[in-house]
């Protein structure tokens, strides 16, 4: 090989070492810390960047994009002396790579160790209902004291959520006592409102139903009212248009009488007081018809007055002794009364049809006399 070869192919390499040593490609979203004899020198932004070999070499490469860090869960002890886990998620960015690689040994340690701290002094100061009720305030609490802790380290926080807050075993069997203790009193109450409503709906419904009642009761009564009203009122003017005597009143009187006692459930009935007056009223209008008879041959006086009198004694009631009536008892007594009543007013028609027949007329030759 030629001498001459061999120092120009050694010069080539070196020269290519020195041109890849001195080239550098910084990817989108990457950040290069670039130190010159183990001092910061500068920060390479994305795209090709020329460094002085051997001299610079780079210290950290870092992600200037927005970071997810998921914390394992950690005990914290709340105001009323409970012991409950709580593992946080945080999101963070990288502002200052300069800060991120110098100000701080290793952030994300350093994070963690802050959250943890901040979350037992905010969870500290509240109990474990406040706790589990009061996420976003715990939030905004934990972001705020990151946020100014991280903002000399070059990080910014921007947000911190609590991804699950465990408490302990019992606590959640009390828990879930007390949840379904609170179901059981809400269907109950809920069950209890709805029987309410149901039997006011249905007191409403039957108070509606008892004053239709009453209202047609009472139209009712109305009606029949009226219509007694009428047919009494028609009654009156048929007895006043065609002049209707005492005598036929106490006979419509007594022919009433014997209605009193024909259901077989009456043990008692009231016998009015005027019931002989009506029965002697009755037997003498009867009695007087003879005599008011036309006749086409005159009678003596002697004779007609025997016959009225005959007639007056014939019709007369009988009236029961002062010893039998006395000896008899209430039931007895109305009963003789309903039988006089009764034996009267067969009387009384057989006498009315018997004046209602005509009068017999004379022979002729034969004298009023004869």
């Amino acid at each position: 090989m030629d001498p001459v070869v061999i120092p120009i192919l050694v010069a080539a390499l070196v020269v290519v070492f020195l041109v890849a040593s001195t080239v550098r490609i910084v990817p989108q979203a990457r950040r290069y810390n670039i130190e010159r004899f183990g001092r910061y020198r500068r920060t390479l932004q994305p795209g090709l960047n020329l460094i002085v070999p051997v001299a610079d070499r780079i210290n950290t490469k870092l992600d200037v994009r927005e970071q997810v860090y998921s914390s394992d869960p950690r005990p914290v002890i709340t105001e009323d002396n409970l012991v409950v886990n709580i593992d946080t998620v945080l999101y963070y960015q990288i502002t200052d790579p300069r800060a991120a690689a110098y100000e701080v040994a290793d952030y994300l340690q350093a994070i963690d160790q802050l959250t943890v701290t901040t979350l037992r002094n905010v969870i500290g100061s509240m109990d474990l209902e406040e706790t589990l009720t009061s996420r976003e305030e715990i939030n905004s609490r934990l972001r705020a004291v990151l946020d100014d802790a991280t903002g000399k380290w070059g990080i910014r926080v921007n947000r911190v959520e609590i991804k699950a807050i465990d408490p302990p075993h019992t606590i959640k069997e009390a828990m879930e006592k007390q949840m379904r203790a609170e179901r059981d009193k809400r269907a109950a109450i809920l069950h209890a409102e709805g029987e309410r409503q149901a039997k006011i709906l249905t007191a409403e419904g039957t108070k509606q139903k008892d004053i239709l009642e009453a209202q047609g009761t009472q139209q009712a009564m109305i009606l029949r009212a009226d219509g007694e009203a009428k047919a009494v009122e028609l009654v009156f003017q048929a007895v006043h248009r065609n002049n209707a005597d005492p005598k036929i009143l106490a006979y419509k009187y007594l022919e009433t009488l014997p209605h009193l006692a024909s259901s077989d459930n009456n043990t008692f009935w009231v016998i009015p007081g005027e019931l002989t007056e009506a029965v002697r009223t009755v037997t003498r209008a009867f009695g007087d018809q003879p005599a008011e008879r036309p006749h086409t041959t005159a009678q003596p006086e002697e004779t007609a007055t025997a016959g009225a009198d005959q007639t007056s004694d014939e019709g007369r009631t009988p009236e029961l002794d002062a010893g039998g009536t006395a000896s008899l008892d209430a039931a007895a007594a109305a009963d003789e009364a309903g039988k006089q009543a009764a034996a009267a007013v067969s009387d009384a028609k057989a006498e009315a049809a018997e004046a209602a027949k005509p009068p017999r007329t004379p022979r002729r030759g034969q004298t009023s006399g004869g």
